[in-house]
């Protein structure tokens, strides 16, 4: 059994009314605790918030939904329902890729559809081996779940049990790209299934094959959008906790905590004073360990995760060959890799994610009008160009972009464009995320699992802490364990998931994309 924070906790302020923060919320009140959620912004959401550009509804982070279920746990701990709050989409397909070869592929997480796709794209050869991968990547995340994601640690020891056997004996510990490479040959399918190791902050060359199960999450679980955009996820989330009695506090910034010895006493915010019992901050890091006036004793600084520019436009046309997610390869992968993760250059072939929201949710645009982010990754901070830089970089990237994707066939993209906003490492760094990226710690080895900054703190009695940069990391399904694994630190083993907790959604009216 896991650590468990000493003394009383029937009051616990949340610091942070993000994904990680709400679902800590809802886990607490189902364990009957009082609940107070403060946020610093006007509405709840943190990196999943919402932009309103005259009409257009930006969603500032995450783009889609996978393995809901985890988010209807948090839900069910309280008596409701994601289902029943939430209109969920399945997208068919989950992307669209793009090579600069020409070719194109849909990629499906149904399992027949894809390995037709594959088939048709690269051969029988390769269809049969997309359907060994997908077995695999099955057995993975069987494997990791219970024991290795979902899962709080106290120390290294904490790995040795028989999935760990079982994690070695899958190849978990070799590396991804190889093992990728022993089911599929053509290089543009390896592509589509390593690609996601950049979410966790290592190249797919340097990443160890564990990490695979990120593209368990994409191309497997299902892909899904909430109608409304994600924004409505956390939106739903916070009215569930105030329906179980949360109170929840907006448009206030934590300004100290109150300590007495190693206990947290209040949270004082620039509005009033909160006593607590406990308390959860969801910040990023440094801010949380600011807070806190202790940090964690680490043998090697940190490392973080690349960060991305972003170009959210609202445009009065759109373009036929975009699905909801169009992924354009550039025909450099390697390089493009070391660029932003080692030399710190903005990628000179780049890889882009091209994000059509209105393609399956018409109404976050005014009638007849189209949003579409446009996302690069690029180095953080810590090794690419600084914050002063972009001031003088960002309108230049962003021209450079635009022609690009004018040179990949988006024709006229600039023209069109009614509304934009333009976010990169510069814009995250204001807002409190460390290195200017919003993917917080990269996974490397020695950043993951018992690795990673852990969820409790030396020194302080009664704090844990959640969000990306703990355990269990960077991405929404593991931002949820997260909230769930803090909650799990103040009122002990976690509640089994409620009766009404479903291992999938339910029928939804599917939208073509």
């Amino acid at each position: 059994m896991s650590r468990t924070l000493p003394g009383p906790s029937d009051h616990v302020v949340v610091v942070g009314a993000g994904l990680s923060g709400l679902s800590a919320a809802l886990h607490l009140l189902g364990a009957g605790r009082s609940v107070t959620v403060v946020e610093r912004d006007p509405l709840p959401g943190g990196r999943a918030g919402r932009l309103d550009l005259a009409g257009y509804r930006v969603d500032t982070g995450p783009t889609v939904l996978t393995m809901p279920d985890l988010a209807d746990e948090a839900f069910a701990a309280v008596g409701d329902s994601l289902y029943d709050r939430v209109e969920l989409i399945p997208l068919h397909p989950a992307y669209h890729a793009r090579f600069a070869d020409g070719s194109s592929l849909d990629v499906h997480t149904e399992a027949d559809a894809m390995a037709v796709e594959v088939r048709r794209f690269a051969g029988a050869a390769e269809a049969a081996g997309y359907r060994r991968l997908r077995a695999w990547l099955e057995q993975l995340h069987r494997v990791q779940m219970r024991r290795f994601i979902d899962a709080n640690f106290d120390s290294p020891l904490g790995l040795l049990n028989g999935d760990l056997a079982r994690l070695v004996a899958l190849g978990g510990f070799g590396g991804l790209d190889s093992r990728i490479g022993s089911f599929l040959r053509d290089e543009r399918l390896r592509r589509v299934f390593s690609f996601q190791a950049l979410y966790a902050g290592v190249p797919p060359a340097r990443a160890l094959a564990a990490y695979a199960v990120i593209a368990y999450m994409d191309t497997v679980a299902g892909v899904y959008f909430p109608r409304g955009g994600m924004h409505a996820l956390p939106r739903a989330m916070a009215d569930a906790a105030a329906d179980a009695g949360a109170e929840l506090r907006f448009g206030q910034r934590v300004t100290r905590l109150e300590r007495s010895g190693e206990r947290i006493t209040a949270v004082v915010t620039d509005q009033n004073r909160i006593p607590c019992d406990a308390v959860v901050l969801t910040p990023d890091l440094p801010v949380a360990y600011g807070l806190l006036g202790r940090r964690p004793r680490r043998p090697l600084r940190l490392r973080h995760s690349p960060s991305a520019v972003v170009l959210h436009a609202g445009t009065d046309r759109t373009w036929p060959q975009l699905a909801h997610h169009t992924l354009f390869f550039g025909a450099a992968w390697r390089r493009t890799f070391d660029e932003l993760t080692r030399t710190g250059r903005l990628m000179s072939d780049p890889s882009l994610l091209v994000t059509r929201p209105t393609a399956t949710d018409p109404g976050l645009a005014p009638p007849d009008r189209h949003l579409h982010y446009i996302l690069a990754p690029c180095p953080n901070t810590d090794v690419g160009p600084g914050v002063r830089a972009w001031a003088d970089l960002a309108p230049r990237y962003r021209s450079q972009l635009l022609r690009e994707l004018e040179r990949r066939g988006l024709d006229g993209i600039e023209a069109a464009i009614e509304k934009e906003c333009l976010v990169t490492p510069a814009t995250w760094q204001l807002q409190g995320h460390a290195a200017g990226t919003p993917f917080s710690a990269a996974h490397t080895f020695a950043q993951t699992g018992p690795f990673r900054p852990r969820n409790l703190v030396r020194g302080t009695e009664n704090a844990v802490l959640a969000g990306c940069g703990t355990t269990p990391g960077v991405g929404v399904p593991t931002v949820l364990l997260s909230g769930k694994l803090a909650a799990a630190r103040i009122t002990g083993v976690p509640r089994p998931p409620s009766a009404r907790a479903r291992t999938s959604p339910p029928p939804t009216k599917e939208s073509a994309v």
